[in-house]
């Protein structure tokens, strides 16, 4: 691994591709100005990207993976951690949707089951 490469740095790291991707990807910035970059960039390849923070983390991770890594393979090994890294605090601090209500059953008249007698009479061929 590249020597330039400390936990601290790698932090340090995680968090600022965890602060761009969440900047481009949720906040409106100062006078509108990302939100006016995501309705630019409108339905097709680069407004499906600002929609989605995975995918958008792996896009912001490839510039610090490829200044960190020395080899291709720690490159590519480092892209997938930095954008992991970025992933995990946005998965802690994000809202989560309200917890739907369980599911709850009650028998109607169609639904309740016969009385013993009829239900013998019914199944007489099983026996």
């Amino acid at each position: 691994m590249n020597p330039r490469v400390s936990i601290t740095g790698l932090l340090v790291v995680w968090l600022a591709v965890w602060r761009i991707t969440h900047l481009l990807w949720g906040e409106d910035g100062p006078g509108d100005i990302f939100v006016r970059l995501r309705k630019l960039a409108g339905q097709g390849f680069f407004g499906s990207l600002l929609d989605c923070f995975y995918c958008l983390s792996l896009w912001i991770a490839i510039p610090f993976a490829w200044w960190l890594g020395a080899a291709w393979w720690e490159r590519v090994v480092l892209w997938f951690a930095i954008s992991g890294g970025a992933i995990l605090p946005e998965r802690v601090t994000a809202e989560k949707p309200p917890a739907a209500p369980a599911a709850k059953w009650t028998a109607t008249a169609a639904e309740t089951p016969p009385d013993k007698s009829s239900e013998d009479q019914s199944n007489a061929m099983l026996r």
